[in-house]
C-alpha cells in the first residue's frame, strides 16, 4: 500500500488528532497482554499530555448494552466530550466518526483500542486509504492474548500503520522540554522518574 502524503510530515501537536477506540468496562475484563492498571494509566496518561498540547480527541464506544460504559478513569479524564456509541465493528465504518475526526482538519491519526487487533487495527489500517497517517499506540490499547496482539500488530505494520508507545509519541509531540506545557505533559504522563526531575528543579528554584 503507498503511504499517504502526511506521513511525509513529522509528527507534531498542530497536525495530530488523538482518537480512543472502545475503552469499555467489559472489553477490559478480557486483556491479558497487559496489566489492567497499566493499561488504565498508560491511556488516561497519553489523554492528559494530548489536552495540555491543546490536541483534539475523539472517542468511541461500540454497543455498551453489551460491552459497558467507557472506563471511569478515561470519563473523569473527559468529563466534557461527548461519546460515539456506535454498534459497527471497525469504527471507521460509522460516518460519524470518520467526520468528528475529519471535522479537525487533522491528518495525524494517534490511535488506541481494545482490542489490539481489532479495534484498534481496523480503524487505523482503514484511515490510511483516506490519506490520514496512522499512529498505533501500543501499550496504551489491549488484546485477548498475546498471539492476537502479535497478529495484529504485524498486519498493522505491514500496511503502513506506525506502531508508538503512549509516552514516546507524547514526547515528540511536545517537542520542546522548554515549552510552557511540559511540566503538565510529563505529570500527566505518570513517568517516575520526570516527577522526581521536577522535584529538583523546585528545589533548587526555592
Amino acid at each position: 500500500m503507498t503511504r499517504p502524503l502526511s506521513s511525509e510530515e513529522r509528527l507534531t501537536r498542530h497536525n495530530a488528532v488523538l482518537f480512543h477506540v472502545d475503552h469499555q468496562e467489559g472489553l477490559y475484563t478480557g486483556v491479558r497482554d497487559i496489566a489492567t492498571l497499566e493499561l488504565k494509566h498508560n491511556v488516561t496518561g497519553l489523554t492528559k499530555a494530548a489536552l495540555a498540547l491543546g490536541i483534539p480527541v475523539v472517542v468511541t464506544t461500540t454497543t455498551e448494552g453489551m460491552w459497558g460504559p467507557m472506563i471511569p478513569e478515561l470519563a473523569a479524564v473527559l468529563p466534557t466530550h461527548k461519546v460515539i456509541e456506535r454498534t459497527t465493528v471497525n469504527a471507521w465504518d460509522d460516518p460519524r466518526v470518520v467526520e468528528a475526526i475529519h471535522a479537525t482538519g487533522r491528518k495525524h491519526l494517534i490511535v488506541t483500542g481494545i482490542s489490539t487487533d481489532v479495534c484498534l487495527a481496523f480503524p487505523a489500517i482503514a484511515a490510511l486509504r483516506d490519506g490520514y497517517t496512522s499512529y498505533a499506540v501500543i501499550d496504551a490499547s489491549g488484546g485477548f492474548s498475546q498471539t492476537q496482539v502479535d497478529l495484529g500488530v504485524a498486519r498493522m505494520v505491514q500496511a503502513g500503520v506506525i506502531p508508538v508507545g503512549y509516552s514516546t509519541v507524547a514526547v515528540e509531540l511536545l517537542a520542546e522540554n522548554a515549552a510552557p506545557e511540559a511540566q503538565a505533559v510529563y505529570e500527566g504522563l505518570g513517568i517516575p522518574f520526570s516527577n522526581m526531575v521536577f522535584g529538583l528543579k523546585q528545589y533548587w528554584q526555592s
